[in-house]
């Protein structure tokens, strides 16, 4: 059974580009274009990695993020963040909290999917 990656992202053209490199390198790949929809999906069918945006609509990455550490049935869930800020105060927020990796855009493809592959290993 493929590895299931939930993006939570609202940007249209980031998500075909992200859809189509996780599928190609053989992942299962679902799409929440907000927070709420997001964290909806998380809570009903838990993916086995995230790619989160910071900057969502209705609920942001860090809010998202929080959420998820604290649920004890996902809070180990590898979490990839996107930001279009680099800044190192969201950097430093995002760890605090408990991302696993922090990626600013424009991201590398490569780079990306090295990181699904490196948290999604058993």
């Amino acid at each position: 059974m493929p590895t299931r990656i939930l993006i939570a992202e609202d940007e249209p053209n980031i998500v075909e580009a992200l859809r189509f490199l996780l599928r190609r390198a053989g992942y299962e790949v679902e799409h929440a274009d907000d927070g709420e929809r997001a964290l909806a999906r998380l809570l009903a069918s838990p993916p086995d990695l995230l790619i989160l945006d910071v900057m969502l609509p209705s609920r942001n990455g860090f809010e998202i993020l929080k959420m998820v550490r604290a649920e004890p049935a996902i809070a180990a869930l590898p979490v990839v963040m996107l930001t279009a800020k680099g800044q190192s105060h969201d950097r430093r927020v995002a760890a605090e909290i408990g991302a696993n990796v922090f990626l600013t855009k424009p991201f590398s493809n490569a780079q990306v999917v090295d990181e699904v592959r490196r948290l999604a290993a058993p």
